[in-house]
C-alpha cells in the first residue's frame, strides 16, 4: 500500500477543474489537445469539450520508450500549438518522451496533468498539486489492490510482459447483517441482548446472495463491535464462510451508530485496497460513498434480491 494519505480525485472533481482552466485553455489558441493512452485521454476529451479544441492521442510504450501518433486525425502542421495531457506526471519518462517526439515533429508543446506531486520529473504548464500526497483517479481505482501492486511490481522488475485488464483486479468486501444472513431488529437487542444474540446465532444464510463470485470477496467488514467475534466466527464457519477474513468494529475508534458503523466500513475498505464494497443499508452505504469516492459501493436490498450502485457527495446550503 502506498505509505502517503491517498487524494482521490473523482470525475466529477476533475471535471470541475478542467472548467476553472477554460480562460487560459481557450487563450492557448491550441491546435489540438493530445492525451496520453490510457490515463491522459479522460483529461483530453473534458479539454476538448470545455475549450473547443479538437482531440487526438498519442500511444506510449514504456518498455521501448517509443511514441507513436495513435489518432485517425493527422497530426497539425509544424508550427503549430497543442496541450499535451497526462494523468500524473510521474518519475518515469512517459511525459518527457511524449513532449520530445511532439516536439521533434516541430510542434510547440504545453503541458496538462491532472496530478504533480514531489516526484515528478518535470513540471507541467496545468496540474493539481499532490504533493505529499498518492493521487488516485477514478480510472484506477484497482491500483491499491493487492494484485494490481504485486503485478506491476512484477512489469517494472521485467518480470512479466503487462498487467491484466482492469476488471480482473476486482476485489470486494461486503457487509455480513443484511447481505448473508437477515438483520435483526434492533429493538431486540435493547429488549434482551442475550435472545436477540442466541436468535442472531440460530439464523440460516439467505437462500439468494449478491451475484457476485465469492472468491473475489477479500473480506467481511461489519459493524458487529469486537466482543461479538467468537460467534460471529462461529456462525460463518458452520455456514461455509470461514475462510472470509473478518473485519469487526472496534468500539473505541467507532460508535455503533449508522455514521459510526459507516466511517469504519469505509475505513476498513480503504485499508485492505478493495474496489467494491456491498452494504445492507442504503444510509450507510451513501455515508461509506461520501467517505470513500473512488469505492464502488452497491446497496444490496435483500428482500427485492436487487442491487444500486450509489455515489454521495457532500453538500449544504448557501448562507444566507
Amino acid at each position: 500500500m502506498p505509505t502517503k494519505p491517498v487524494l482521490p480525485l473523482t470525475y466529477e472533481q476533475l471535471d470541475r477543474w478542467i472548467e476553472s482552466l477554460q480562460p487560459a485553455l481557450q487563450a492557448g489558441e491550441f491546435s489540438a489537445v493530445v492525451g496520453i493512452l490510457r490515463g491522459g485521454a479522460p483529461l483530453a476529451l473534458m479539454v476538448s469539450h470545455s475549450a473547443g479544441v479538437p482531440v487526438a492521442f498519442v500511444r506510449y510504450d514504456r518498455a521501448t520508450r517509443t511514441v507513436a501518433w495513435d489518432s485517425s486525425l493527422p497530426m497539425p502542421p509544424r508550427g503549430s500549438s497543442v496541450l499535451l495531457c497526462e494523468d500524473i506526471a510521474g518519475r518515469g519518462f512517459t511525459l518527457s518522451d511524449s513532449v520530445a517526439f511532439l516536439e521533434s515533429h516541430g510542434l510547440t508543446v504545453r503541458t496538462l496533468t491532472g496530478a504533480v506531486d514531489e516526484l515528478s520529473r518535470i513540471r507541467p504548464d496545468f496540474a493539481i498539486d499532490a504533493h505529499g500526497y498518492f493521487a488516485l483517479f477514478p480510472w484506477e481505482r484497482q491500483a491499491r489492490s493487492e494484485g494490481y501492486r504485486a503485478d506491476w511490481a512484477s512489469v517494472e522488475a521485467g518480470e512479466r510482459a503487462a498487467m491484466a485488464h482492469d476488471h480482473e483486479y476486482a476485489q470486494y468486501a461486503i457487509d455480513l447483517d443484511g447481505i448473508l444472513l437477515p438483520d435483526v431488529p434492533l429493538a431486540r437487542y435493547d429488549e434482551d441482548l442475550d435472545a436477540a444474540l442466541a436468535e442472531r446465532d440460530a439464523l440460516l444464510p439467505f437462500d439468494v446472495l449478491p451475484d457476485i463470485d465469492l472468491r473475489h470477496v477479500r473480506m467481511i467488514i461489519t459493524g458487529r463491535p469486537e466482543t461479538d467475534r467468537a460467534r460471529t466466527e462461529a456462525w460463518l464457519a458452520r455456514h461455509g464462510f470461514g475462510h472470509m477474513q473478518l473485519t469487526m468494529r472496534a468500539p473505541h475508534t467507532h460508535d455503533e451508530t449508522p455514521s459510526g458503523a459507516a466511517a469504519h466500513k469505509a475505513a476498513a475498505a480503504l485499508r485492505a485496497g478493495v474496489t467494491h464494497f456491498i452494504e445492507s443499508e442504503a444510509a450507510q452505504a451513501l455515508l461509506i460513498a461520501k467517505a470513500a469516492p473512488l469505492l464502488r459501493v452497491i446497496w444490496w436490498d435483500a428482500p427485492s434480491h436487487s442491487a444500486t450502485l450509489v455515489g454521495a457527495t457532500g453538500w449544504r446550503e448557501r448562507a444566507a
